[in-house]
């Protein structure tokens, strides 16, 4: 689940990463070389590696796409800031059993790296969930999904800035699927009105791609599970005055079917299992070719939302959401 700079000197082609439980995947500093021998890395195993990477991104696109449905659901019911901090005590009490003992045995390792991991559990855990939700509240699932897919824009600049080369298709790929969501969040104009939902979809658009690129730089001496853990506790403790102060203000929520359900379900799917894909997938491939895969979350998410709320997607959906697919499969296929 780790991702670590090109430059880091203990990084591995394929290999784990020292001390990790989890089996992780990491960069080199040459694509296609092994740190340890120095040879050419096998083109089908790296090929292996891609595709399982692409595979892991998709799951987590996919995974959350439901969850903007299910944090427009709960809207309603549960305020922003107590849907988020549950949501990461579900999601610390999902890992917990899998993730207690690497995190008790790399503790000094993370302690010596606190800052860096406090600063990736401030944009991933605490800071871009509170904004998804709280957009929640004024704007559509659809909308949600659709601004969300600004993201992988903003891991291209990371990545171009930290030194990768994107290359002219993969750019251009990124270009049709970007106009396919303009054009779909425009109702077929480059003139966007935007809500204040909108606005802060865009602000959580910029943390959950600050969170991607800041993984690049994550230490490799820390586990996959053991840094997944330590983010959903210290994200829940940075909540937690936030809850207090929602709890005394606007009160507590009704537990029931409607609460509980989109609870696991963000809590279980989209925060432990697909933080875990969408890191790991970010190990394998990198930010920018994982954001790629991300376009196609505005198309998942609005065939959810058709199917779950009635949201209509209609003729313009249908012809952006082509143009979201090409512009992805063409900013993914591979060269010789």
């Amino acid at each position: 689940m780790s991702l670590i700079s090109a430059r880091h000197p203990t990084a591995t082609a394929t290999g784990t990463a020292t001390g990790t439980a989890t089996g992780t995947a990491t960069e080199t500093a040459t694509p296609g070389i092994t740190a340890a021998t120095g040879r050419p890395a096998p083109a089908r195993k790296l090929a292996r590696g891609a595709g399982l990477g692409v595979l892991l991104a998709l799951l987590a696109t996919v995974v959350w796409s439901g969850s903007f449905v299910a944090t427009r659901d709960m809207a309603d019911t549960v305020p922003p800031v107590q849907a988020v901090f549950w949501r990461w005590i579900i999601a610390l009490i999902a890992v917990a059993p899998f993730a207690a003992r690497p995190f008790r045995r790399q503790w000094r390792t993370i302690r010596r790296h606190l800052g860096f991991v406090a600063l990736a559990s401030l944009f991933g855990v605490a800071l871009y969930n509170t904004l998804v939700h709280q957009a929640g509240l004024t704007t559509s699932a659809s909308n949600m999904g659709m601004i969300m897919a600004a993201s992988p824009v903003i891991m291209a600049v990371y990545a171009r800035l930290g030194g990768e080369r994107l290359g002219a298709r993969r750019v251009l790929g990124m270009l049709i699927a970007a106009l396919g969501v303009l054009l779909l969040v425009g109702k077929g104009s480059l003139s966007v009105d935007l809500a204040a939902g909108d606005l802060w979809m865009f602000a959580a658009a910029l943390s959950f791609a600050s969170y991607s690129a800041l993984l690049k730089r994550r230490p490799a001496e820390i586990g996959g599970l053991a840094f997944l853990f330590t983010t959903f506790l210290l994200g829940a403790l940075m909540l937690a005055p936030a809850y207090a102060v929602s709890l005394a203000v606007q009160g507590g929520f009704t537990v029931g079917v409607a609460t509980v359900g989109p609870l696991l379900y963000v809590g279980v799917l989209s925060s432990a299992v697909a933080f875990f894909a969408w890191n790991k997938a970010i190990a394998l491939i990198g930010a920018a070719r994982a954001g790629v895969v991300y376009y196609l979350q505005p198309v998942c998410v609005a065939l959810l939302a058709y199917a779950l709320l009635g949201e209509r997607l209609g003729a313009l959906g249908v012809v952006c959401t082509a143009l979201v697919l090409g512009g992805v499969a063409l900013a993914s296929a591979r060269g010789r």
